[in-house]
């Protein structure tokens, strides 16, 4: 059976989730604040009403999946930039201590980053640069390219699938924001099961496979992705791009209802015929105000090595 960790991502300075409660988060991008909901916050918040009130933007929900629109209570720029300081030190120190990126209040409720899951970036650098080579890695539904850029830094080829035209070419300019133009990075807009299944005919192998699937989604031939039905598929399919010496996969899910065990039995599945460790559980954010963790997400992640404590 694999271990069940709580995964958090210590080492941020440009975020904090600053205080959550009545199924709302109050959180701290860069300089500005805002409120988005957050239906795993059942309890009562810490700070005042007048400190909520001070948020420059507050997201309210429509009845769609992930509709709604922005309340910006003050002037917010268009874009503003954020940064991570990467660890293991990558392996050029200039210009790439750090990953330098972009956000912006988007039509649906994010702005550009899932700040828990830097807890794999972090991760996936430190396999990397164990491995002492390298090593292709492919992720798929890469959103703005931020866990492909930690993966660049440390040494890897990194292949960045995503559906969205808008974001691939959000990670493009990232990639230029963090110096990191120099790169083995290829940029794709393709549906995550297509390109999988072509890359298994041409017989192209990866040593590292990150996964962060929707709920739902389309493809940009409106191909239909529902998680509960297309993700068993898609592992299997990835599976068939494995090379034989395999360092590390990585599946994180937001907003479903299934637990932590299941995907892991997933990957588990998946990965049974190479030798290494599974490990699974929920990414969480440690609010500033009460020290109450907060699960963003569920996750499960093979590795080949014997990882270390997640560093603080």
């Amino acid at each position: 059976m694999p271990t069940f960790t709580f995964l958090e991502a210590k080492r941020w300075q440009d975020y904090e989730l600053l205080d959550s409660g009545d199924g709302l988060k109050l959180e701290r991008f860069g300089k500005y604040t805002f409120a988005r909901p957050e239906s795993q916050a059942m309890w009562s918040r810490a700070l005042s009403q007048s400190e909520w009130n001070n948020a420059h933007g507050v997201f309210i929900p429509s009845g769609e999946e992930s509709g709604g629109h922005w309340d910006l209570k003050k002037q917010v720029d268009e874009q503003w930039e954020m940064s991570y300081p990467l660890t293991p030190p990558p392996l050029s120190q200039k210009g790439r201590g750090e990953l330098k990126f972009s956000v912006m209040t988007t039509p649906g409720r994010h702005l550009g980053v899932f700040p828990e899951v830097a807890s794999h970036w972090d991760f996936m650098a430190d396999s990397i640069q164990k491995a002492g080579s390298h090593p292709n890695v492919l992720n798929l539904f890469g959103y703005t390219g931020l866990a492909t850029l930690a993966a660049a830094a440390a040494g890897a080829s990194v292949t960045h699938v995503d559906a969205s035209k808008k974001s691939v070419s959000w990670g493009r300019e990232n990639q230029e924001l963090s110096g990191m133009g120099d790169k083995s990075i290829r940029w794709i807009v393709e549906d995550a099961l297509k390109y999988v299944q072509r890359e298994a005919k041409r017989g192209v192998k990866y040593d590292g496979i990150i996964l962060d699937p929707p709920k739902f989604g389309r493809g940009p031939k409106g191909e239909i992705w529902e998680v509960y039905k297309s993700l068993p598929n898609l592992l299997d399919e990835c599976r068939k791009c494995l090379s034989d010496t395999p360092l590390f996969v990585i599946v994180t899910v937001y907003a479903v209802r299934a637990s932590a065990i299941h995907i892991a039995q997933a990957v588990d599945e998946m990965m049974k015929k190479h030798k290494g460790t599974l490990d699974s559980g929920e990414l969480v954010t440690r609010e500033k105000s009460a020290n109450r963790l907060l699960s963003q997400a569920v996750y499960a992640r093979w590795s080949s090595q014997q990882q270390k404590p997640p560093r603080s």
